[in-house]
């Protein structure tokens, strides 16, 4: 009997066509991205921020609130310069959906008073991090970068204001000739008899020392009533024979959103320190008001 002859190329069809039909690979195994519509394949996006848009800056903070802030722009005598100094001036910004800012700077007799706030929206790129985990980061950096003193620990467990690099709490706070709390005792300062209080809207001792600060209670140091997260710091630089500059900046974060705030007033007399405890006051009311009108 004659054999029928083997053809190789029907062989190689038909061993093509059952791979297909098995949808599996050389070695058996099946592939787990052959579809990639199949749940548990597809990541979900993390939540955007609360914030899609920004305030202009330059408008949110009202003429009697710059009234307080910056004494000397009521002095203005000339109508076309004060309005001017009401309307600051914006802060430069390539992309003013991200962030926007703006500044205003006062002369008056007394002193020469400079305010700033900035806002800045995050928005996180990467799909596993929210943009109000982004913006937790980018606070925490802002801490960081502010080195605020850590809180004095009771033996009671509650923690109160730092203590002085000089002293105790009760030491730095300790009152003034005239009886009220020091608003000047400050790290690094000798201990020796308070100085009393040097005009009605600033303190310092007599001779302008450098090394003045805020008491204890004032001290740089977090916030729990404003926003998600927030903090205030106090610096008083130490320039010399030249006037003080007191700069006390309060930041926020609400959502996506972190606000800062800028307050510096530098006296024009010498010997006279700026008041801690009025200007952290007022900048806070100011950080208050801007966090009601971001809704947060």
């Amino acid at each position: 009997m004659q054999r029928k002859a083997y053809v190789p190329g029907i062989a190689a069809l038909l061993a093509a066509v059952l791979a297909g039909c098995t949808g599996g690979s050389g070695d058996g195994a099946t592939a787990d991205d052959s579809n990639p519509g199949q749940p548990g394949v597809t990541t979900e996006a993390a939540e955007p921020g609360r914030y899609r848009t920004l305030p202009e800056p330059c408008g949110v903070v009202g003429d009697k609130t710059l009234d307080a802030l910056l004494p000397g722009i009521e002095e203005i005598t000339d109508e076309e310069q004060r309005e001017k100094a009401y309307a600051g001036e914006p802060t430069l910004a390539y992309d003013t959906d991200r962030k926007v800012g703006c500044s205003w700077k006062v002369e008056s007799a007394d002193a020469t008073d400079h305010l700033s706030v900035d806002f800045e929206r995050v928005v996180s790129y990467d799909n596993a991090v929210s943009d109000d985990d982004q913006a937790e980061q980018l606070f925490a950096q802002q801490v960081e970068a502010a080195d605020l003193p850590e809180p004095v620990v009771s033996e009671s467990g509650s923690e109160s204001a730092p203590e002085s690099e000089s002293g105790s709490a009760s030491e730095s706070g300790a009152a003034s000739e005239s009886g009220a709390p020091s608003a000047t005792a400050s790290p690094g300062a000798s201990s020796g008899p308070p100085s009393g209080s040097a005009s009605g809207s600033a303190s310092g001792s007599a001779t302008g020392d450098a090394s003045s600060g805020p008491s204890a209670e004032l001290q740089p140091r977090l916030l729990d009533d404003l926003g998600d997260e927030a903090f205030v710091d106090d610096e008083l630089s130490a320039s010399g024979s030249t006037a003080k500059r007191r700069t006390v900046t309060v930041a926020f974060r609400t959502s996506n959103v972190v606000v800062t705030i800028e307050y510096a007033e530098q006296s024009a007399t010498l010997g006279v320190v700026p008041d801690s405890e009025e200007m952290q006051d007022m900048a806070r009311k100011l950080a208050s008001q801007l966090a009601d009108s971001l809704g947060g």
